[in-house]
């Protein structure tokens, strides 16, 4: 991975914050860097889960289909391992709080994340689409309703759908599992609006989530990306935000305020 850059400058922070308060619709689009700064192991990578014990089978969905008593009884048995564990006590770290802030403000308009965390959430952000879905829902598989984990009985499995009596499932996109449309729509909708996207905590590599940063980028959008490390579309960004999103976005988000409370007064 390329050596990370000084952290970003307080010019590189006010230009970007200009130019997100002089967009007339402003997305962000999130990944796996964020999650790391609180405390949940990346996949890919370095210390990566995935690097340790090797990828999940890429036909995850076809197996779970093909015997969903036996798939929920292993997500049962992992409750406590390396991943589920983080996940249960990781809380918003500091560049969660920044994103939610400007929507808040209301210049953030929507945003799209990788991230099955529920950080985001947590942080108080309301617009918003888990590409890759949430690890605390459940999910029925033919109607598309959402449930709380907590509030499917798993007595007998696999559980059924409280509303249609299909077959639920973990919301987590599986391997070999379409993106739920519900949730496809809403990206595009909103991608198709945005003339500036804030890439944060991502190399915006893994599709479909990345063509919508690029499909805003292409169509002469701005783009903003802040990460730790240069990336692959660093070249294409219009500002890169060098240093780790907790640090950078709150610095992001004040600016912005500050630039906001001026234009208004």
């Amino acid at each position: 991975m390329a050596a990370s850059a000084p952290n970003a400058t307080d010019a590189e922070i006010l230009a970007a914050a200009r130019a997100i308060l002089d967009a007339s619709y402003a997305i962000a689009l999130t990944g796996a860097g964020m999650s790391v700064e609180s405390g949940i192991p990346p996949f890919r990578g370095p210390g990566g889960l995935w690097t340790k014990y090797g990828e999940p089978p890429m036909n995850g969905y076809q197996i779970f289909l093909s015997d969903p008593k036996k798939a929920w009884e292993d997500r049962i048995r992992r409750q406590n391992d390396e991943l589920w564990g983080p996940l249960k006590v990781a809380k918003p770290n500091p560049g969660h709080m920044a994103l939610a802030a400007l929507e808040a403000m209301g210049v953030l308009r929507f945003l799209i994340t990788q991230n099955v965390d529920d950080l985001h959430r947590q942080a108080g952000h309301a617009g918003l689409a888990e590409i890759h879905g949430n690890w605390k829902m459940i999910r029925c598989i033919e109607c598309g309703a959402r449930f709380r984990g907590e509030d499917i009985r798993l007595e007998v499995l696999p559980p059924q759908c409280p509303k249609c009596d299909g077959l639920l499932k973990g919301d987590t996109v599986a391997f070999g599992e379409p993106i739920p449309p519900d949730v496809l729509q809403h990206c595009v909708e909103h991608s198709a609006r945005a003339d500036l996207v804030i890439v944060a905590g991502t190399s915006a590599t893994v599709y479909p989530a990345a063509g919508f940063a690029i499909e805003v980028k292409q169509r002469g959008g701005v783009l903003i990306e802040s990460n730790l490390y240069e990336s692959e579309i660093t070249r294409i960004c219009d500002i890169s935000l060098r240093g780790p999103t907790g640090e950078v976005m709150p610095r992001l988000a004040a600016t912005v305020a500050d630039l906001r409370k001026a234009r208004l007064s």
